[in-house]
């Protein structure tokens, strides 16, 4: 009798743990995709934050499309949440912005919602109440300035995008045509300060690192003088590791020279040990788990109507072959 009143007592306790624990309030973090390394360091910050704060009333709850080129999947992933109960909050990483936000005008969220990593078109910023995550147009500044630095003369140049209706990518992209024609606002570089793209060129991969290393193979072979590329994102680098390897091998010496420069954009994955074989000029990185981190916190203080900043940037991790053992932050 004794045994079934304590088998009864841990299964009403069971149940009662498990009720609380489905009764916590829900920060969202949607992703692009679950198939990028990119968002898995976002995940792991978010988890993070769930084993340090065991006994709040909420908890970070990450998802997304399983494909990182699945924009539709992402905007039902924001409506599907945005419909729950339980969601106190959410920050999203938009895929395309402007399916996001109409996503959002249709929703007419009563919830705090908050973009991560990539925001919203500036026309579209009040659909939002802060962005968390990189400075793009800086860090696409930066990329220009090791591309600008190594070839100060110029040359020519492709530029390597992810998807062409990322807000992110497209604000990396304008912060490096920027630097390198010492002009503002150039959708294309034609000999100013010195730079010209090449044709075909940018490229967009929509984030598949084997179509990006398959496209720098197309475009090395069409122009086989180009002086530079410019990878706004790293997936060639992270995404397909050993085929970018395999095609830059044979110019470590050129890229050693500065005679040939890849500028890129992130430090996860494969990417430090491939600057440090010296097949990157320099790498110019994100801090994802930062932003998983961070967000959960950015969302409640959203929800206690406590004033936040906007923007909240992350910093940047910058890479070059001399500096891969001491340049991503601890």
């Amino acid at each position: 009798m004794r045994k079934a009143l304590l088998l009864t007592a841990a299964a009403v306790l069971a149940l009662t743990a498990g009720q609380a624990l489905a009764a916590k309030k829900q920060l969202v973090i949607v992703v692009k995709g679950l198939d990028n390394p990119f968002f898995e360091a976002i995940n792991q910050g978010c988890q993070k934050w769930n084993k340090e704060n065991a006994s709040a009333e909420y908890e970070c709850f990450y998802t997304g499309p399983a494909s990182t080129s699945d924009e539709a999947g992402e905007a039902q992933i924001v409506q599907d949440m945005l419909g729950k109960a339980d969601t106190a909050a959410i920050a999203i990483s938009p895929s395309n912005a402007k399916l996001i936000a109409q996503t959002l005008k249709t929703a007419n969220p009563s919830v705090p919602v908050m973009t991560l990593d990539a925001d919203l078109a500036a026309d579209d910023a009040a659909l939002r109440k802060t962005y968390l995550g990189t400075d793009n147009y800086l860090m696409g500044a930066r990329i220009g300035e090791y591309i600008k630095k190594a070839k100060p003369k110029g040359g020519t140049i492709c530029t390597i995008e992810g998807n062409p209706g990322a807000d992110n990518i497209l604000r990396r992209a304008q912060g490096m045509r920027d630097t390198l024609s010492g002009k503002k606002g150039l959708t294309a570089l034609k000999g100013e300060g010195g730079w010209t793209e090449v044709a075909g060129c940018p490229v967009f991969t929509n984030d598949d690192g084997a179509k990006g290393v398959q496209a720098m193979t197309d475009i090395l072979a069409a122009n086989p003088k180009l002086d530079a590329f410019g990878i706004m994102g790293g997936w060639p680098l992270f995404g397909a590791p050993q085929p970018y390897r395999d095609l830059f091998k044979p110019m470590a010496d050129k890229i050693g020279k500065n005679e040939f420069v890849v500028g890129a954009a992130d430090t996860i994955g494969d990417e430090v040990a491939i600057a440090k074989e010296g097949l990157v000029t320099a790498l110019v990185g994100q801090r994802p788990f930062e932003m998983g981190y961070k967000a959960p916190t950015v969302m409640m203080d959203l929800i206690a109507g406590k004033k936040v900043d906007d923007p909240v940037f992350t910093g940047l991790d910058e890479c070059t072959k001399d500096t891969v053992d001491t340049c991503i932050q601890k």
